[in-house]
């Protein structure tokens, strides 16, 4: 989510910059679009509407050539909705982030039995740097580029953020450019060229950061819901165990606790045929 997050924030932010490298217009007379498509829920990683060509222009950013649904049909999907709601001209662009050698990378259409839709594919990989180098909003995707020395390519971005005046940009293009990096260079290499305190005083970072924390909270909720749910059905059936068979040894119980729900939901229904312990054994061996 980090890198679908950095890229959806440097659309969002500098816009202008996108128009400028995709549509080859330059204009500042751009309205970002609310991402929530009508009428189910689903999002669109970047959706900017350029006024003055009464265009849409819709990004998609891939880190990956499949998905579930595929991004193809994904793309038609959103262009039906996109026409209906806003009735304009709209350009699609897929960005791939991260090299790839699938020929899924390569693939621009959508085609069923009396449909093909088409729309553009951008490979970073292999772009020239010299345009992402000299627009700010681009400056986050230079060192996805195609680069003899990809490292100097990364210094060189480092340098010019680090010569940016205004704090909050420094800051905020800083934690973009590191989070991108991270899909093609190693993390040691990217910490000595992005000075940590800065990246942390940025807005978009503590954004992050919250997310995550938030994140890790409803994954704990939710281990601990599965761990609860787990703890009580072996609680139950080492109770049905007993009842059946008297004393269970310890070493046993211990493994009972520790099968997943569906093998204790097994266990529950198997135990109506032992008649004694070394039936137990037999069947939790089977399990291993």
């Amino acid at each position: 989510m980090s890198y679908d997050n950095a890229c959806k924030y440097l659309a969002e932010e500098y816009p202008a910059d996108f128009v400028r490298w995709l549509l080859e217009i330059d204009t500042e007379e751009i309205q970002v679009l609310k991402t929530e498509l009508t009428p189910e829920p689903i999002r669109a990683d970047a959706v900017t509407f350029i006024q003055t060509a009464n265009c849409l222009l819709h990004l998609e950013f891939q880190t990956l050539p499949y998905s579930t649904p595929p991004f193809s049909f994904r793309m038609l999907d959103y262009y039906v909705r996109l026409k209906r709601q806003y009735n304009c001209d709209i350009e699609q662009v897929v960005i791939f982030l991260q090299q790839a050698t699938s020929e899924l990378a390569r693939v621009d259409y959508y085609e069923d039995t009396n449909t093909r839709h088409r729309y553009r594919i951008i490979r970073l990989w292999e772009q020239n740097p010299a345009l992402f180098l000299t627009n700010p909003g681009l400056l986050p995707f230079a060192p996805l580029t195609q680069a003899d020395s990809p490292q100097t390519l990364l210094a060189q971005v480092a340098q010019q953020i680090a010569e940016i005046e205004a704090p909050t940009q420094q800051q905020d293009l800083s934690v973009c450019t590191g989070i991108l990096a991270g899909l093609r260079f190693d993390t040691n290499l990217i910490q000595q060229l992005f000075r940590r305190e800065i990246m942390r005083e940025s807005a978009f970072y503590q954004v992050i950061l919250a997310e995550g924390l938030e994140e890790g909270r409803q994954q704990g909720l939710q281990q601990g819901l599965q761990q609860g749910l787990q703890q009580g059905e072996a609680t139950l059936v080492l109770r049905q165990l007993r009842r059946r068979l008297g004393s269970i040894p310890p070493e046993i119980e211990a493994q009972i606790q520790t099968l997943t729900i569906p093998q204790l939901e097994a266990l529950a229904e198997a135990l109506l045929d032992f008649t004694d312990v070394t039936a137990l054994t037999n069947w939790l061996r089977e399990q291993a």
